[in-house]
């Protein structure tokens, strides 16, 4: 498992009691929907984009009110329905990377009730940073939202992954951008120095940064491209909000890492082995090939989105994207979905727009139609059991991340960049 989780899989997190996934798998496939085909096949009757948005949103404002605090701190439960919530079993915890894209797709839109549920989420995960047993700047892979609502910090998933770090301090880069309070800010560079002191690698080529943390405070000594992509991502943010060239520094660092991840196919390995240097080739995740690009801006990158298209691609009934990696092509995961869909239409080459619409029909078509699903909110996968290729699976379950990535999508707005004043 070494050299790329983000956190496990919930159900890990259920049988082991701690939460942090990994990435998926898939065999490759091809897909006349969004490969380099002129003529993308459009998926019918799917909602209207507009009001698909404004179906979304309203699934997120659901989630986010319905754990609260009589202080305004909320955390929405990431997962809902099917697998997750049986007669007998309801599985609630919020992960903070999915925490961290809502607060990132409400300040994409930005209307005032969007700020609001976005700066709850954001407080609260301040909340967590400041209650923190060790208190060093870090927050957790999850949390449980009953304990928010009664005021207090339940830690689900206690390991400190460097990927769910870096994306809760672009969460908290967003809200300062958006709000001008700089309690955002001063949150989202305490974690960027834990990310600094802790997962630092200047002496195993290729340098970048390291796993992390787990639950009993072990260090990690893979590195991830995945994690790097989020780095450079958020420490550029840092640079432009703060005028610090340290960070444009760091960020570089993490930038030439997933640089050394690049093969001469054009796909971008998942990270290293163990020992921080020699590369991990398998499985091939979707998240190295989209994160690469949308995390550090780098057009070399588009060939890892072509790669993708030759080779993630799923068709599972009427539904067609991206699987996890390629262990499992068999079903749609729709979290990566919506980044493949952003990846090509900010690259805007010629067919991309055709390619992303699709992809983004179908998002639209499972959000209407899924046999797990409200109508509003978005499912993890097209059928239950994606098997990730990192010894999890996942299943076709409301899931804000999911969810929060195609509004990102649908607006063309990047998570890992701030937006245009």
């Amino acid at each position: 498992m070494s050299g790329s989780p983000r956190r496990y899989a919930p159900w890990a997190i259920v049988t082991v009691l701690v939460a942090a996934t990994v990435f998926a798998g898939a065999v490759p496939a091809v897909s006349a929907g969004v490969t380099s085909a002129d003529e993308p096949t459009p998926t019918v009757n799917a909602l209207d984009p507009e009001q698909s948005v404004a179906l979304a949103y309203e699934f997120l404002d659901a989630r986010v009110d319905e754990f609260c605090d009589g202080a305004g701190h909320c955390l929405p439960r990431s997962y809902q329905g099917g697998f997750f919530t049986t007669p007998s079993w309801d599985f609630t915890p919020s992960f903070v990377y999915d925490d961290a894209l809502v607060v990132i797709a409400y300040t994409s839109r930005g209307l005032p009730a969007d700020l609001r549920h976005a700066q709850a989420i954001g407080d609260t995960l301040l909340f967590v940073q400041a209650e923190d047993p060790i208190g060093d700047g870090r927050v957790r892979t999850s949390y449980e939202p009953h304990g928010i609502r009664q005021g207090r910090v339940e830690i689900t998933g206690p390991g400190t992954f460097t990927g769910n770090q870096a994306w809760v301090g672009m969460a908290l880069a967003r809200l300062f951008h958006a709000t001008g309070e700089t309690k955002y800010l001063d949150g989202a560079l305490r974690i960027a120095e834990w990310i600094q002191t802790n997962t630092a690698d200047m002496i195993r080529a290729p340098y970048g940064y390291t796993g992390g943390q787990v639950d009993d405070g072990t260090s990690l000594t893979w590195k991830s491209t995945e994690h790097n992509s989020d780095i450079s991502g958020f420490f550029t943010q840092l640079a432009q909000l703060t005028g610090d060239a340290v960070w444009a520094d760091r960020a570089a660092v993490a930038a030439g890492f997933v640089a050394a991840m690049q093969s001469a196919d054009g796909h971008v390995d998942t990270g290293t082995g163990l020992d921080g240097s020699t590369i991990n080739t398998r499985p091939v995740p979707l998240d190295a090939q989209t994160w690469s690009y949308l995390g550090t801006g780098d057009p070399r990158y588009g060939a890892a989105l072509d790669w993708t298209l030759a080779n993630l691609i799923a068709n599972d009934g009427p539904y067609t994207g991206p699987s996890i990696s390629d262990t499992d092509v068999s079903k749609v995961w729709f979290e990566g979905a919506g980044n493949l869909a952003l990846g090509l239409r900010l690259r805007d080459g010629q067919g991309d727009a055709d390619r992303a619409e699709t992809l983004l029909d179908s998002i639209r078509l499972v959000q209407r139609d899924a046999a797990n699903g409200d109508g509003k909110g978005i499912v993890a996968t097209s059928t239950d059991g994606l098997d990730s290729g990192f010894g999890d699976l996942y299943y076709a379950s409301l899931h804000t991340g999911a969810t929060a990535w195609y509004l990102l999508a649908e607006a063309g707005d990047n998570p890992f960049r701030l937006p245009v004043d």
